[in-house]
């Protein structure tokens, strides 16, 4: 599984990314030409451009599941998750505080 800690720093900023396990198969680059590219001097891939469509989306997502050594991520899904959490906590805070009687 891949590791956000362990991302490559030429991977733009988003949900999708490739760490530091990459063997440089060239599955994603063939998956999803418009957001993986090769980074010649280092030997592996990276995300040069998120999903901006549904289909490139679908394809990144494939990309990731083919990875033969799972080095593609997606945190985009946890970090929303983790978001939406936050964003109850802080609501249920408002509601506790507006209960107290000053």
């Amino acid at each position: 599984m891949a590791d956000v800690a362990n991302k490559y720093a030429e991977n733009v900023a988003g949900k999708f990314y490739v760490d530091d396990q990459c063997i440089d198969c060239d599955l994603c680059r063939e998956t999803a030409p418009a957001n993986f590219k090769r980074n010649d001097d280092g030997g592996h891939s990276y995300v040069y451009k998120q999903p901006e469509s549904p289909e490139e989306e679908a394809l990144c997502k494939e990309a990731m599941e083919g990875c033969p050594v799972e080095a593609i991520g997606n945190d985009g899904v946890c970090a929303d998750a983790a978001l939406f959490a936050d964003a109850k906590l802080v609501g249920r805070d408002r509601r506790a505080h507006r209960n107290v009687r000053h």
